[in-house]
């Protein structure tokens, strides 16, 4: 059973930074992508950022000169570099992972909070 683990976030100013990290395991598979999304309450769950290869990343306009994705296909691992947080950033982030055949999986979600 593929897991996705999330770890990194926490309370921060806002201008602060944070580094989310999810790594999938229980497969020997490499997911054709990797990516965030997030959800604050009363709002739907938003896609924030994608990652197929260091040449091949995708981001929200809401969170693009920000965040920056990356990662690594061997490890099945991927990070957010969260920069310039606003309390708008505020919001459950979650690991996505996208395999063949369409097969998804979530993490169980990270909780970030900006706040002075």
């Amino acid at each position: 059973q593929v897991q996705l683990v999330e770890s990194g976030g926490g309370s921060v100013q806002p201008g602060g930074s944070l580094r989310l990290s999810c790594a999938a395991s229980g497969t020997n598979l490499i997911p054709n992508v990797m990516g965030w999304y997030r959800q604050s309450p009363g709002k739907e769950r938003e896609w924030i950022a994608s990652f197929v290869n260091r040449a091949n990343t995708r981001y929200a306009d809401s969170v693009k000169g920000r965040f920056t994705i990356s990662g690594s296909n061997t490890r099945n691992e991927v990070y957010l570099q969260m920069n310039s947080l606003t309390p708008d950033d505020t919001a459950v982030y979650y690991c996505h992972a996208r395999f063949a055949y369409s097969r998804e999986y979530w993490g169980q979600g990270t909780q970030v909070t900006v706040s002075s």
